[in-house]
């Protein structure tokens, strides 16, 4: 059963679903499970496993989805004697159960998948994000420089997920939260107005467009005059990144993912 559930842990955390374990750590007097035992919750309130059942069963699972909330560990003491006190049990022992969150790594996608995307995608890889790159040029996966291939999922820098399309393509069947961070690193003006309409209307937390002060100019009025609110244009962060002094891809990207970490620490 330990080792399914830690099968089922590894699995969830890799395919981006939070996850929370509870262990049993110590035990006194009678008790339903002994240390070791392990359950797991998510978002939901559903669970894997179980530490117990029961009304304290029932308090692990409230505690750990709010470590899911707030990202922090909880060690839970209960004792199992008079629930007439507000114990959570009968069985007339102690129990301490760790509760841990386990979040998935958050995520940068790049829009844009030419030199300067290449170079955002292998910085934030190597700065721990998950990474989904795409372009909307079928090209812009094949044209990858000698050596291992940075443009095909699995080489050596590659993003985790490299998406050939539209911003529609992208967004099927994915939701933007506050862990997903959006650089758009396009090719001209047109690319940037048809995507942020779509990429507006989600909850990423931090969205960035590449390119000069009158790049953002013209494509704001632009999406003004669509209709666009110009409230939620006031999120986008333009001229994307710290000011550097950057030339080369690579310290456009290291201005670029400075930015997107100093929002996420703020």
């Amino acid at each position: 059963m330990v080792v399914s559930l830690l099968q089922q842990l590894a699995e969830a955390v890799d395919g981006g679903v939070a996850v929370a374990s509870a262990t049993v750590v110590d035990t006194s007097r009678s008790v339903p499970r002994r240390a070791g035992a392990k359950m797991l919750v998510f978002r939901d309130g559903s669970i894997s496993g179980t530490v117990g059942g029961g009304e304290m069963e029932a308090r692990v699972v409230s505690e750990a989805v709010a470590a899911l909330a707030d990202g922090r560990c909880r060690l839970l003491s209960y004792r199992l004697v008079d629930p007439g006190r507000g114990d959570p049990g009968v069985c007339g022992g102690d129990v301490q159960i760790f509760v841990e969150p386990h979040m998935p790594k958050p995520t940068v996608i790049v829009m844009g998948y030419g030199h300067v995307g290449r170079a955002v995608a292998q910085l934030a890889g190597w700065l721990g994000f998950r990474v989904v790159a795409t372009d909307d040029r079928s090209m812009a996966a094949g044209d990858a420089p000698e050596g291992p291939d940075p443009g095909v999922p699995g080489g050596d820098g590659a993003p985790d997920e490299l998406v050939i399309g539209s911003v529609d393509d992208l967004l099927e069947g994915r939701t933007l939260d506050q862990d997903v961070s959006v650089v758009l690193v396009t090719r001209n003006v047109d690319v940037d107005s048809a995507a942020l309409p779509a990429l507006l209307a989600t909850d990423a937390g931090y969205v960035g467009v590449m390119g000069s002060e009158r790049r953002w100019a013209t494509t704001r009025a632009r999406l003004e005059a669509e209709g666009v609110d110009p409230t939620a244009l006031d999120r986008v962060h333009a001229p994307i990144g710290i000011e550097v002094g950057a030339e080369t891809p690579e310290e456009i990207a290291l201005s670029i993912m400075a930015e997107v970490v100093a929002h996420r620490r703020t």
